[in-house]
């Protein structure tokens, strides 16, 4: 059975536009449960639908995995785009793009067709049209399936003769499964559990085309996922509704003893309203919903958390957590901690609400755990484009002075741009507000006390003569600043040191004077 063999899982994306966040996070479930067995993680291109391939796709998905760290044991190289060269050669399962393995499917279709479980259809779409319109005027749904196949064009009403000739002559047919008729699918999913539903509610799916003799979802991810031996199929919710066909294409093979087990994950959810999470969510609330920038063909730019400047560990956490519960009040996970935590079973039923300011909460909390050192890294390029050249060991105190007051790195320099370069004008409100005569005045007395004996002098002094030190420090900060906000006196005056500090009082005299 499944679970006695070695554990082989799959993420199977089709390369019709950049992977939603969702997306990532059913191939994170398929890499921790995997890597928690002891199995193999298998990234396979699903890549059959020619009508919607877009071009630059599927590099997409590899780098933003790879972004991620979810790496794969099989499946197209994550550097290169190409599939696995070794693997190729040496393993069974390669290639692992299913328009590489074209020649494969007809085969198993043609395999249902001589065995009674799949039939020529020969439906051209407008006769299609024409049984809807029909059915929707006697206010029926139409379905084709048992009730309706008998009155259709297919090989169950014509001819041997006649679909022999129509198979040689016309490129517009397919291969349909045939549907069974009154029976209970009696299913086991691994998060919903006992699941039944009658045949007679589901459609003859169409499992081949000759038009691109390209094989449908539904007979090639079957037909892969045995031939590769995946022990369970962990998918999202949107599947559900295809599990009895699958179940019934899986006995149609003989293939019971081998079939996988499957879980359906809950939908990632808008975070206000009803309905699953868009990209038009994320337009109106100003959060992407794709792990990396993507250009669509119109040009436009569907921004990432990559370059919105989240840490691909901040992001790999906080979708581990929509839909998963560890069972504990823990919220901060490692990879190596989630691999462990992991199971398939805490998984909810229901859909997760996605919440914009949680994912920048956690993305504060990893930068918080980084070390002065990792960040001042970060920073230098952001300080470069800005034409600043700084000591590397003065960025570092910097980082360390100011992290805690920051979401992203790019934060940095909004932060605290004032201790690498003077403020070149004056927050205009708390000019207004503490720039008066009786303040500044007094200000100045105190700027010569810092710059001879430094703050606490200062503030000694200022307490003795109980002056307004909040009056006095706002106007000596906005020397130093450009506004009433930042960091402590003292510790912007050890940054900047004593000859900078000066410089600035005497800056703002000469401009507010």
């Amino acid at each position: 059975m499944a679970d006695e063999r070695r554990t082989r899982v799959r993420f199977a994306p089709s390369p019709t536009g950049p992977l939603h966040m969702g997306g990532v996070r059913t191939a994170l479930y398929n890499y921790l449960y995997a890597k928690k067995r002891g199995g193999d993680f298998i990234i396979r291109i699903e890549d059959t639908d020619s009508q919607r391939f877009v071009p630059g796709a599927e590099a997409y998905i590899i780098e933003a995995l790879a972004w991620c760290g979810i790496i794969p044991d099989e499946g197209v190289d994550m550097a290169t785009g190409k599939v696995v060269e070794e693997a190729s050669a040496k393993h069974p399962h390669a290639p692992y793009r299913q328009s590489q393995r074209r020649g494969l499917y007809r085969a198993y279709a043609e395999q249902l067709v001589n065995a009674g479980w799949a039939y020529y259809a020969f439906d051209s779409s407008e006769e299609l049209n024409a049984a809807r319109t029909a059915a929707e005027a006697e206010g029926r749904t139409f379905i084709y399936n048992a009730s309706t196949r008998g009155q259709l064009r297919n090989s169950l009403t014509i001819p041997e003769t006649e679909v022999k000739n129509m198979l040689d002559t016309r490129t517009d047919w397919t291969i349909r499964f045939r549907m069974p008729e009154g029976r209970i699918v009696a299913m086991d999913d691994m998060i919903r559990g006992h699941v039944e539903v009658n045949t007679d509610t589901l459609d003859d799916k169409v499992l081949w085309k000759r038009a691109d003799e390209l094989p449908t979802y539904h007979l090639a991810n079957i037909v892969d996922d045995h031939l590769m031996e995946i022990t369970e199929v962990i998918r999202g919710e949107e599947w559900l509704p295809s599990l009895p066909l699958h179940y019934l294409l899986y006995e149609a093979f003989g293939w019971t003893d081998t079939m996988p087990r499957f879980a359906h994950l809950p939908l990632l959810l808008k975070p206000v309203g009803n309905g699953k999470l868009s990209k038009r969510d994320g337009d109106k609330m100003g959060f992407p919903v794709f792990p990396l920038n993507w250009k669509n063909s119109e040009g436009e730019t569907y921004h990432g958390y990559r370059e919105d400047g989240y840490f691909p560990d901040a992001f790999v956490n906080l979708l581990a957590m929509l839909g998963w519960n560890p069972g504990t009040e823990q919220e901060i996970f490692s990879m190596e901690q989630l691999i462990e935590a992991f199971s398939v079973e805490h998984v909810s039923k229901s859909g997760a609400k996605f919440n914009p300011d949680k994912a920048k909460w956690y993305n504060k909390e990893y930068l918080r755990m980084k070390s002065d050192e990792q960040l001042a890294t970060l920073f230098e390029p952001i300080l470069a484009s800005h034409d600043v050249r700084a000591d590397h060991d003065y960025v570092v105190k910097v980082c360390g002075l100011i992290k805690e007051r920051a979401t992203f790195v790019a934060d940095f320099w909004d932060i605290a741009s004032y201790l690498f370069v003077a403020p070149a004008s004056y927050n205009e409100k708390d000019v207004a507000k503490f720039w008066k005569e009786e303040n500044y005045t007094l200000a100045f007395e105190i700027a010569d006390i810092i710059a001879g004996k430094g703050v606490e002098a200062a503030e000694e002094q200022i307490r003795e003569r109980q002056w307004p030190m909040g009056k006095i420090m706002n106007c000596i900060r906005l020397a130093l600043v450009g506004s009433s906000s930042g960091l402590g006196i003292a510790d912007i005056v050890s940054l900047i040191g004593v000859g900078e500090f000066s410089k600035r009082i005497e800056n703002i005299k000469k401009a507010l004077l």
